[in-house]
């Protein structure tokens, strides 16, 4: 992220510069190139702090929410609807083994958006996974095909991007609800494809057997110090397979459903989730306010935590627009890519979401609350589906490689990028069959 901060901001300050030097005198009242970027510059990171202090209050109904799910127990109950089919995806890890406990969590948390609980369920994953691994420092095909399926995203719930458009003014903040369904059902697909295909190209036993790597650093040491801890005793229990194959039924009956009446549902979606929440909670016996008061907390802190992120991101969005680099590129590729329902204004979006989380989140900010765009244009909706059905692939990878040493990825990356590309076709064309131009620009 440091090198497309400061590419960003260079190419910005060399685009306004060329046209301070090659304009001529500008009029009375009128600003120059640099006149017009450092306003930018201003205007830009006082938006950033706005925008945060707007989203606290969806931030924290959100998290509120999430956490009655939380406490009654909606993460062990997803959980042991998925191991059924995980069982059959990883037949090289043993059903009872702790690595399979820790995957089923760690894709449980990322579906409800939980992400704060889905990284440490998918260091232990890793952990686990790598004492079945006899050739250290290389992945195996389990640990390829977890990170695959990691950095597709599957998500359900994309509470923080339903968040952020809420806080842009968007009159239907979980519009995209249908769409990242869609996206996102098949990014995942498309890893499991992509990771069982690209294997044959990348033979483990092409890889040498090492008891030991290189010494473990800090990183290693803090996830050695984790293994001793136990997982939910629920994580091994499993509904029967009837049960599960009835939800993954009607999971995917919601995609056509979603399709043909996506925009009429829209606007019972967030009524429907609080009154949906608070009523499991009821039932799992969870006192729902104080609950749901403690889980609201952590909405105004996660605001607060992002204001420098956003602050950064978008002065250099700000600076990139306001310097005519943007235009530029939207007038050199963007006949080309609208062809294909990808807006010029929605490339760096895709471009910048593998590659970096808080980055990405400035870019649809910056998108969403842009006038001319606006979160319930096409773009706007596009971009917010791409946020939520796709994840900062070289970070995931990073993280959790790093945390066991392993220094021969094999086809990981491959299958990850694989289901990004796919997600970002899916977007483009659920978006289109959805609202395409007849949403309002």
């Amino acid at each position: 992220m440091n090198g497309i901060f400061l590419a960003i901001v260079l190419i910005a300050f060399l685009t306004a510069a060329f046209y301070q030097i090659s304009q001529g005198p500008v009029e009375e009242g009128e600003q120059t190139a640099m006149e017009a970027l450092s306003t930018a510059m201003v205007e830009s990171a006082g938006g950033a702090v706005e925008l945060a202090i707007g989203l606290i209050g969806v931030m924290t109904l959100f998290l509120g929410l999430m956490k009655v799910a939380e406490a009654g127990g909606m993460l062990t109950i997803l959980a042991k609807l998925i191991r059924p089919l995980m069982v059959r995806l990883f037949p090289e890890v043993p059903g009872n083994h702790p690595a399979m406990g820790a995957m089923i969590l760690n894709f449980s948390a990322n579906a409800l958006g939980l992400g704060n609980a889905a990284t440490p369920f998918g260091i232990r994953a890793m952990q686990e996974l790598d004492k079945l691994n006899p050739r250290k420092g290389t992945a195996s095909d389990s640990m390829a095909l977890f990170l695959a399926i990691n950095t597709s995203s599957i998500t359900l719930l994309p509470t923080g991007v339903i968040a952020l458009r809420a806080a842009a003014g968007s009159t239907s903040p979980a519009a995209i609800l249908p769409t990242t369904l869609f996206a996102t059902v098949c990014a995942t697909v498309a890893a499991i494809v992509a990771a069982k295909f690209y294997r044959r190209f990348f033979p483990i036993e092409n890889y040498p057997i090492r008891e030991h790597d290189d010494p473990p650093d800090q990183a290693g040491n803090d996830a050695d110090r984790q293994e001793d801890e136990a997982l939910p005793s629920d994580a091994s229990d499993a509904y029967p397979g009837w049960v599960s194959a009835l939800a993954l039924g009607v999971v995917l009956s919601l995609i056509p459903l979603s399709i043909v009446y996506g925009r009429t549902i829209a606007p019972w979606i967030i009524p429907g989730l609080m009154v949906f929440f608070l009523s499991f909670g009821v039932l799992r016996g969870v006192r729902i306010y104080e609950v749901f008061v403690e889980g609201a907390k952590d909405g105004f802190q996660v605001a607060v935590r992002i204001i420098p992120y956003l602050v950064a991101i978008l002065v250099a969005v700000g600076m990139f627009r306001a310097s005519g680099a943007m235009d530029i590129m939207v007038g050199s590729i963007g006949g080309f890519t609208e062809r294909f329902g990808l807006p010029a204004e929605a490339l760096p979006m895709a471009l910048l979401r593998p590659l970096s989380g808080s980055g990405a989140y400035g870019i649809l900010a910056s998108i969403i609350n842009d006038p001319s765009i606006g979160p319930d244009s096409y773009t706007g909706i596009l971009v917010s589906t791409l946020q939520g059905s796709t994840e900062t692939t070289f970070y995931v990878l990073a993280v959790y490689f790093g945390a066991i040493q392993v220094k021969r990825i094999r086809h990981t990356l491959a299958a990850a990028l694989t289901a990004d590309m796919v997600a970002v076709a899916a977007a483009v064309i659920i978006c289109l069959t959805l609202f395409g131009v007849v949403v309002s620009q």
